[in-house]
């Protein structure tokens, strides 16, 4: 019973600290994007159609089938940086901190 309680308290905790996460990232995204809107507009729509972009382009290298080789080290980056992307955007769905 001890086992159990430790590992469900250590579940809630990882889940908590996995959400404030969210929440942080999801506001200071927020919060960089009003500021870089309020210097410049072209600049920040640029900035958010390229990291868009290469959101797609990992979600792509994640969807597609494996090829013989070695995956490129850019491709990786990009399906690492959308796996996490899609995490906090996970967990920021769920979170109250509109």
């Amino acid at each position: 019973m001890g086992s159990f309680l430790k590992e469900l308290l250590a579940e809630i905790v990882g889940e908590v600290v996995l959400s404030v996460i969210a929440c942080i990232a999801l506001a200071g995204l927020a919060l960089a994007f009003v500021w870089g809107w309020g210097r410049s507009p072209l600049v920040t729509g640029g900035l958010g159609g390229a990291l868009l972009a290469f959101l797609g382009y990992g979600g792509w290298e994640l969807r597609r089938p494996a090829r013989p080789g070695r995956r490129g080290r850019l491709a990786g980056v990009a399906a690492a940086t959308f796996a996490v992307a899609a995490l906090f955007v996970a967990y920021a769905w769920s979170c109250n901190c509109s």
